[in-house]
């Protein structure tokens, strides 16, 4: 929460700074792995994996951010999806000789969000459905720091969802 609060005011007063570096993929991928089976403690979920083998090894980019927004779609998965599947997909697409854009793709089979709430989704401080999810712990913050962190990557962010359904938020960066 803490972390959150902080990144969010580094973002405010535009004093965030990537720090890119190269990285190892594969590690990268174990930890959120790891993370999201540690995450599931007992629910009855599913987890997938789905790792295109085309991805290059070793990638140019902030690795702690990149791990930062997954982190967070990730935990957004389990914390709204009571049985059923979490999914998670990476692969790229090479632009030219030198650069790929690397895709993250979090399906989950949760609750879903309402259409006509899908344009707050990304806000500030703003949770959904709050007598519904009145449990589920959060601050409204996460979303919005990872599609600000995404836009700082020169990425995007975006979701589709089916109200009772799931949802499915596609990181391209």
């Amino acid at each position: 929460l803490v972390n959150d609060i902080l990144d969010f005011s580094k973002i405010e007063a535009g004093q965030l700074e990537l720090v890119e570096a190269t990285y190892q993929f594969v590690p990268l991928m174990q930890a959120e792995i790891l993370l999201l089976n540690a995450r599931i403690n007992g629910k009855p979920l599913t987890t997938k994996i789905e790792v295109s083998p085309d991805i290059p090894t070793r990638l140019f980019g902030d690795e702690m951010r990149i791990k930062q927004v997954l982190t967070n779609l990730l935990s957004n998965a389990v914390k709204y999806t009571k049985e059923g599947t979490i999914t998670l997909k990476a692969f790229s697409k090479q632009v030219d000789k030198d650069n790929v854009v690397l895709y993250f793709a979090v399906t989950d089979t949760g609750i879903g969000i309402k259409e006509e709430d899908l344009s707050k989704l990304f806000s500030s401080f703003k949770r959904l459905e709050l007598n519904k999810n009145r449990n589920i712990e959060g601050t409204g913050l996460g979303l919005n720091i990872a599609k600000q962190l995404v836009n700082l990557m020169q990425g995007d962010i975006t979701v589709e969802s089916e109200y009772g359904k799931g949802s499915i938020f596609t990181v391209s960066i």
